[in-house]
């Protein structure tokens, strides 16, 4: 039977909506790719030493972090969110206005007052109340958007391919709940006198762990729309892809016996985290797999399909060559970015992806230019990135320390300053790619119908 893997953007309302935390999400790549573009610079060798702000590094490191994997990242999952809704009323554009209005805190606390950084995992900190109070606004917004999510979703089943999707899409917003929840409940037990880098650490370790799942889940609902897209047939039935997205979500249900067994400050609470990240993401190997056999039988693709199916490839190799340096990972080095470079760009490339599949839905058709660098654009990307993760892992075999920038690195041999090298020429390319994608979402929005 030939199903049709699509969520419905009939209602105009929820386009408009749905459009919106899109070009949040957009607004945030912006303005992380302006930020990333100096953390290449400064651990680039020949070039570092050059660069007169270099005490600006970690600075920008933790806004370039949170625009480009919290923000971007839950802003478009935001989208899915908002589609699986019955309706659309005040309180889900009060949700978008807080997110925004926090989003524009985060930004602009660099350049009004010292950050003091703090570079704790997943969520790192500037400690000033200007960004406390962004990341408390854009966090709000975004709790209200999941909340009412889970209270009006559209129907969830395993007979319908819409059905398959939304339930998918509702087990992500789930995750991130539960993420949040635990968020909360840590807060509560953590000791006052710890010290701030740890205190933060250990805030964001275990709901930083679970909202990796919201991403999972959701890079697999693109794939399978994508997919769709390029290939109307698929080896895919509704009751097979309903199964293996709870097979999926099943390691976040685990996360609650870790929370139960174990003192959020102890050894054992961090270990079982990163087990739960390194071997409950195998639960979604069979889905994997089934999407790159549909792959696999793709025809070549023409036209407006060929940027799908380019960002489908491109998205899905670097999330796999993620997912193989996290088996790699000794000790504190930079084998350790590399791992979440790779998978998180491949998440990065999906949503890009369905981005150009998203824009004709909102009446942004692409077209001439902005078609023919849509061509090339994932391409430019995944190149940079993969040359980007490459030099990080071939450095991070030497021993080169993560989160440091210039003479810090201690780049004493050819094969560090070579890899090192390596991955400063990937990040410029990538950041090309970025680029690139921004120049076609702007002629797409210049030349709208």
């Amino acid at each position: 039977m030939d199903y049709k893997y699509i969520l419905s953007t009939d209602k105009e309302e929820t386009r408009k909506l749905g459009k919106s935390w899109l070009f949040l999400g957009i607004f945030s790549v912006l303005l992380s790719g302006l930020f990333s573009l100096l953390l290449v610079i400064s651990r680039t060798p020949a070039i570092q030493s050059h660069i007169p702000f270099i005490d600006f590094f970690h600075t920008a490191l933790v806004v370039h972090v949170d625009l480009s994997v919290l923000i971007w990242f839950t802003s478009f999952a935001s989208i899915f969110w908002t589609l699986i809704c019955r309706d659309v009323n005040r309180l889900d554009w009060f949700a978008l206005y807080l997110s925004i209005t926090g989003t524009l805190l985060i930004i602009i606390t660099p350049f009004i007052m010292d950050g003091h950084p703090l570079m704790n995992n997943y969520i790192p900190i500037l400690q000033t109340p200007l960004f406390y109070l962004g990341l408390s606004l854009y966090t709000t917004g975004l709790s209200l958007r999941i909340v009412r999510t889970l209270l009006a979703p559209i129907a969830m089943n395993g007979t319908t391919p819409s059905g398959a999707l939304a339930t998918g899409v509702w087990l992500s917003a789930l995750t991130a709940f539960i993420a949040i929840l635990f968020f909360i409940y840590t807060m509560t037990q953590l000791p006052s006198d710890l010290a701030p880098v740890a205190w933060f650490e250990i805030l964001f370790w275990g709901s930083g762990h679970i909202l990796q799942f919201t991403h999972m889940l959701l890079v697999f609902i693109v794939w399978v729309i994508l997919l769709q897209q390029i290939k109307q047939t698929l080896l895919l039935t509704p009751a097979i892809l309903f199964t293996l997205l709870i097979l999926s979500f099943i390691p976040v249900l685990y996360s609650t016996v870790i929370y139960l067994q174990h003192d959020v400050i102890s050894g054992e609470f961090h270990q079982q985290f990163t087990q739960l990240m390194k071997y409950g993401s195998l639960t979604t190997l069979p889905l994997g797999l089934l999407i790159f056999i549909n792959l696999l039988r793709t025809e070549p693709a023409k036209g407006h399909l060929f940027p799908l199916k380019l960002s489908l490839w491109c998205s899905a190799a670097l999330f796999a060559s993620g997912g193989i340096l996290g088996f790699m990972i000794e000790g504190v080095n930079v084998v350790i970015p590399a791992h979440y470079h790779g998978s998180i760009v491949g998440i990065t490339l999906a949503f890009m992806g369905f981005s150009f599949y998203l824009f004709p839905l909102f009446g942004y058709p692409l077209k001439n230019t902005a078609l023919k660098l849509a061509k090339i654009q994932p391409a430019v990307y995944a190149t940079g990135q993969f040359m980007h993760i490459s030099g990080l892992a071939w450095s991070g075999g030497y021993g080169v320390q993560r989160k440091t920038a210039g003479a810090e690195q201690g780049l004493d041999s050819l094969p560090e300053i070579a890899g090192m090298a390596l991955m400063g020429t990937g990040g410029l390319i990538a950041v090309i790619g970025g680029i690139l994608f921004l120049v076609i979402t702007y002629l797409t929005i210049k030349h709208k119908d």
